[in-house]
């Protein structure tokens, strides 16, 4: 599946990067499933970089638009388990 990933043209390099694993982590977490601490590390960085509730739903849906991934589905599973537990979303 190709599409791209939503990116501000105000971060850095170093910032897309973070943006973008955060993405990778979602696409695992439905393609053969993710370890809650990892997902969660990735969600803190992209947190990090997009600390707004409003940018976060903005770029969340510009990633389901072009990929079907709902990352909002991936992160509230983050807060529900335990570090530990395997995070696996159905489409």
């Amino acid at each position: 599946m190709e599409y791209s990933y939503p990116i501000s043209p105000d971060w850095t390099t170093e910032e897309i990067i973070t943006v973008v694993q955060f993405f990778e982590g979602i696409e695992k977490a439905y393609e053969k499933g993710i370890k809650r601490e990892d997902m969660l590390a990735l969600y803190r960085r992209f947190k990090q970089i997009v600390p707004s509730q409003a940018e976060e739903k903005s770029v969340f849906r510009e990633f389901e638009e072009a990929s079907g991934y709902v990352s909002y589905q991936v992160v509230k599973k983050v807060k529900e388990l335990e570090d530990g537990e395997i995070i696996r979303v159905q489409r």
